[in-house]
């Protein structure tokens, strides 16, 4: 669940969604019974509550381990079973509030047994971080950057395409476009840097 900062006015709270004005999210894990994809029934929980775990407030304190993060949104298991998290913190909420300590949306490797999380790469100004895939022998990324350069209000000034980012060109008169960027590995594959 990306968040949900109505959880506990109009909607109660309740086991999935056990925080009240969660604007944090979290991840639930579903697990099929009998380990059965096509079992129409399953058991779940609660893999991780994001948040800051500086922050005071239970509500947005969440239960990471590893690096912090809200929102999570884009979610994909590698063939090895690693977790791709991929952030949308709404581009007014970045570096306020809740999520002072985040300024930019971001991915995350996570360990699925040991539920540690670590960044793997931070977006540019203003993006979402959206879609992720691996070549088979694990030596090349794919991710996508959606929308860089949305403003904190969400509606851009067409007069100052760049006031928020100039990715990915960075030229004088280009605006920030969407792409999808290619992360190579020399050695390893990326995910032994991110464990």
């Amino acid at each position: 669940m990306t968040n949900n900062n109505q959880r506990g006015k109009e909607f109660p709270i309740n086991a999935a969604s056990p925080r009240e004005n969660n604007q944090m999210g979290h991840i639930i894990r579903w697990r099929p019974r009998q380990q059965d994809a096509a079992n129409d029934r399953f058991d779940w929980e609660i893999f991780v509550l994001a948040g800051d775990p500086d922050n005071t407030d239970p509500n947005l304190k969440g239960n990471i381990r590893g690096d912090v993060f809200g929102s999570p949104d884009g979610l994909w298991f590698d063939q090895r079973g690693i977790l791709w998290t991929q952030t949308d913190i709404s581009s007014g909420a970045l570096g306020k509030g809740a999520y002072a300590r985040i300024t930019n949306n971001m991915m995350f490797a996570a360990d699925p047994v040991t539920r540690e999380f670590r960044r793997f790469l931070i977006g540019p100004n203003g993006c979402e971080v959206t879609g992720v895939d691996l070549t088979p022998d694990y030596k090349t990324m794919f991710v996508n950057i959606q929308h860089p350069g949305e403003s904190p209000s969400e509606r851009s000034n067409p007069d100052k395409p760049k006031a928020v980012s100039d990715w990915p060109d960075r030229k004088l008169f280009s605006r920030p476009r969407s792409a999808t960027i290619v992360i190579g590995a020399r050695t390893a594959s990326p995910s032994e840097h991110s464990r």
